[in-house]
């Protein structure tokens, strides 16, 4: 079975609700801790099967935002998700409530109760419409970018497929995409800003109502955090600013000397190397095909997983009209499948995408067969270390993408992931200030960017483009949108995937065990214990990110840039 032969039916949800409310009542009416746990298996089938309809359609409604048919089916799922989590809180309080919740706690992990509880805080009925209204701006956001239509040289294409020409040896041609992209921000930059608007004073609304003060706690709730907090994801970013801006500042002083430029401007930061980017080689047939030579050589465990993803044909790849943005992957739990969304672009981002989300893929393909929902997939800055770290571990393999070129891709990626975390972090910063002062204007928030831009991203040069001397940057970053707060979980993960990279470099086997243990363990624990069992340091410790920048800037330093 092929994912085109997955079976698509609008949940009834008025059935639905009906069977989950029987169920959630014999689960409160059971007698012992094992008639609780043989009900609890019947709930999460039901829950499955809804998430698996809403995955599918999710899917093929990004595959295809014009078909119409999904573009109704989704907006189906942006209304009635609140229902969804409406029921799914009704359970977690009759969890929490069991007379036998030490027993379920033994079986099922204290895990899930943690998550349980956080969830209770996060939704009530007075909401509901207020989540429809948060999901429809969202919804609106990326319609907004799959609308995109850009001209260069009598040639038309999307925000995906226009990344080549960004990265062209053709300065004036790369000068020429970059501006047109930017020409689209800023012809849809209202819109936008008053989407975001929206979406801040929503979710602020949200927030008072459940009794938070503003957004940014529920926002940390929200995403699951359960082991830190704001105060020291504040003192991450100031170790970032101490330890890795300085090194990326070096870096970035370094790509200019390569170019030969007296001034590396917006439109050159794309561009790494005088001969050019490296790029793979090959169709996206062929991508895939050394793809599954690659991780057939890596382990049993990867062949075994990519075979199946291969087989089922889950795997949506190359860019095309109407197709959204950027890259995912999301889980079928009905056909035990993760699936995997891309937008090929003929960039060596294509196989960055490939195996950063082949990582998330593998990880939950691991931990396909847990009985709870909750225990798929862990919390996003976890999970962010799958396919971070799968970047890393794939790179022996990176001749079969690049052939000669390999070297200079892995010198490339390694620079491109410690010069993200400055970018992250400024990200994050954003969204505390905004969601701290809800009531800053457009022009504010902008403001904000650009005083970010200075603190943390001091290399970056407008050179005289009007959109981006006015801030608007940050209007690019789709998960500043749909996903608040999800950023710093990218930089969190790659300071935990520097480590499997150290490590890796050390003993390739103990840091491939590591690896798997850590994926197959799902999200039965929380961020800091499952770094912890992968044998990993926490990230908020200072003396961690003083390491990894040492150790990156030296091995940087001695590879040789000119042969590039």
């Amino acid at each position: 079975m092929t994912f085109s032969d997955y079976k698509y039916e609008r949940p009834d949800l008025e059935l639905f609700v009906a069977d989950f409310g029987r169920l959630m009542e014999a689960f409160a009416k059971a007698n012992t801790a094992q008639e609780q746990l043989d009900f609890l298996e019947r709930i999460n089938r039901l829950r499955n099967s809804f998430l698996t309809m809403y995955n599918i359609c999710y899917i093929r409604h990004s595959i295809n935002s014009k078909d119409k048919f999904y573009e109704t089916e989704n907006r189906f799922f942006d209304e009635n998700l609140p229902v969804y989590e409406q029921e799914n809180s009704r359970f977690y309080k009759l969890l929490l409530d069991s007379p036998f919740r030490k027993e379920l706690e033994q079986t099922l992990g204290t895990q899930l109760f943690a998550l349980a509880e956080m969830s209770l805080k996060t939704f009530s009925k007075e909401i509901m419409q207020d989540l429809v209204q948060e999901n429809r701006l969202s919804t609106e956001y990326m319609k907004v970018k799959a609308r995109a239509q850009l001209d260069v040289d009598g040639k038309t294409y999307n925000l995906s497929s226009i990344t080549p020409l960004e990265e062209d040896p053709n300065r004036s041609l790369r000068k020429k995409a970059t501006d047109t992209k930017w020409a689209f921000y800023a012809e849809n930059q209202g819109l936008i800003e008053q989407i975001y608007d929206d979406l801040v004073a929503v979710r602020t609304r949200i927030a008072t109502q459940l009794g938070f003060e503003n957004y940014t706690e529920l926002g940390y709730m929200r995403m699951n955090r359960s082991d830190y907090n704001q105060e020291m994801v504040a003192q991450f970013r100031t170790a970032v600013q101490k330890y890795i801006v300085p090194i990326a500042n070096q870096l970035y002083q370094k790509q200019k000397r390569r170019l030969r430029q007296d001034e590396l401007k917006y439109y050159d930061l794309g561009f790494k190397f005088p001969s050019g980017n490296p790029k793979p080689t090959g169709s996206p047939q062929q991508i895939v095909e050394n793809t599954s030579q690659m991780y057939h050589e890596l382990s049993k465990e990867t062949d075994e997983f990519f075979q199946f993803m291969v087989k089922g044909n889950l795997l949506d790849l190359v860019a095309k009209d109407g197709k959204s943005t950027g890259g995912y992957c999301t889980f079928i739990p009905n056909y035990g499948a993760p699936f995997i969304f891309s937008n090929f672009n003929g960039t060596s981002g294509d196989i960055v995408v490939m195996t950063h989300e082949a990582g998330h893929a593998f990880q939950v393909y691991s931990s396909r067969n847990t009985p709870l929902p909750e225990y798929q997939w862990p919390t996003y800055e976890a999970a962010e270390i799958h396919s971070m770290s799968m970047e890393f571990f794939t790179f022996p393999w990176m001749n079969l993408f690049f052939g000669e070129d390999s070297e200079k891709f892995k010198f490339a990626h390694l620079i491109s992931a410690i010069t993200f975390i400055p970018y992250g972090v400024a990200v994050d910063e954003f969204q505390h200030i905004v969601y701290n002062q809800p009531e800053l204007s457009p022009k504010e928030r902008n403001q904000v960017w650009l005083d970010l831009q200075k603190k943390y991203l001091p290399h970056f040069d407008h050179a005289g483009n009007s959109f981006l001397e006015a801030g608007g940057f940050w209007q690019r970053q789709s998960h500043i949108f749909r996903s608040p707060f999800y950023y710093i979980d990218y930089a969190l993960a790659q300071i935990c995937a520097f480590q499997f990279w150290q490590r890796d470099q050390q003993d390739h086997l103990a840091a491939w065990n590591d690896y798997v243990r850590l994926c197959q363990a799902g999200g039965s624990q929380s961020f800091l214990g499952l770094v912890k069992l992968a044998g990993l340091r926490s990230p908020f410790d200072e003396s961690v990110i003083q390491n990894i920048a040492t150790d990156i800037d030296a091995y940087l330093d001695k590879i040789d840039d000119s042969n590039f």
